[in-house]
């Protein structure tokens, strides 16, 4: 006789990864501490930075898409004079520079630049795939190949004066897929010189910050947060009970059934506030959903 093995926890972890950690490596100790294999991240985060690193559990692993896409903030230090091959401090320095001579002012000038819609090219330790491989594979192998320059929106970047003469503290909110070690290399380049990156600390994606995070060692199914925080980010539609049915079986709902506005998607809820699915807008005034996961 097979005896059914328990559920795992369904949601949301909110991690604060220490250093040293791939995002990879933070998936699998949390599939232990959660009893669970169905353990997925949003947005990876380099084994240097620390910070927010979001993960889906069991059905909420069906709702990450919704949460890469969302804009990011980080805090790091841009160390002025000295290239390295990863454009952080991990890397071997390339190339040295006399910047002794730049004042934060020049800094916060070349800094201010950036801000708006910028093109970056993607840094060969990066995952981003080129010719079927990922860029960071190449690298190993000692492989520098051409990338295309790619589209990002810088919306905030702050600068202060860093703990050491020659770095600079920069606090930037910016798009997905925004590199900052390739923001710290462009503005040393700005300056008439070279910089990398050091310390980096994600510190929100989307609405999700520190201040909620937990470090892995507290992981847990006590620290999963209800599958509807997953989309807490998306307009929020109540179904009555018997819309509810409807939901749950994932069909296609008119203007009569379902009461939404804008472009979408909506989280729906049942009258108890349990996610039972995100919809999308299908043909007209109808929608349809992307994702069902219903509620137990």
């Amino acid at each position: 006789m097979t005896v059914a093995r328990p559920a795992g926890p369904d949601g949301l972890v909110v991690v604060d990864k220490a250093a040293g950690w791939t995002s990879h490596d933070v998936v699998a100790k949390s599939r232990g501490l959660l009893g669970t294999r169905k353990v997925g991240h949003a947005g990876t985060l380099d084994p240097d930075a620390t910070g927010v690193l979001l993960l889906g559990v069991g059905r909420a692993t069906k709702l990450l898409r919704y949460l890469s896409p969302l804009g990011k903030s980080y805090v790091g230090e841009v160390v002025l004079g000295s290239e390295t091959n990863t454009l952080d401090s991990s890397g071997d320095v390339t190339a040295t520079h006399d910047m002794a001579g730049v004042t934060l002012d020049q800094f916060r000038a070349a800094a201010s630049t950036f801000v708006g819609d910028i093109e970056q090219i993607p840094p060969m330790v990066s995952a981003v795939k080129v010719g079927g491989k990922r860029l960071h594979e190449l690298a190993r192998q000692g492989i520098e190949v051409e990338r295309a320059p790619r589209p990002v929106t810088i919306e905030r970047l702050e600068v202060s004066a860093g703990p050491e003469p020659h770095v600079f503290v920069v606090d930037v909110t910016c798009s997905s897929g925004t590199y900052i070690r390739t923001l710290a290399a462009d503005i040393g380049r700005a300056l008439g010189g070279g910089a990398h990156l050091r310390n980096l600390r994600r510190t929100s994606v989307g609405p999700f910050t520190l201040g909620e995070a937990v470090p892995l060692e507290q992981v847990s199914p006590d620290v999963v947060r209800p599958m509807a925080d997953v989309v807490r980010h998306l307009d929020v539609v109540t179904a009555s009970a018997e819309v509810a049915e409807a939901v749950a079986v994932g069909k296609v709902l008119g203007p009569d059934r379902i009461d939404v506005a804008g472009a979408g998607p909506w989280a729906v809820v049942d009258t108890t506030g349990h996610l039972l699915a995100v919809y999308e807008r299908f043909r007209g005034d109808t929608v349809k959903p992307s994702v069902v996961v219903s509620a137990r």
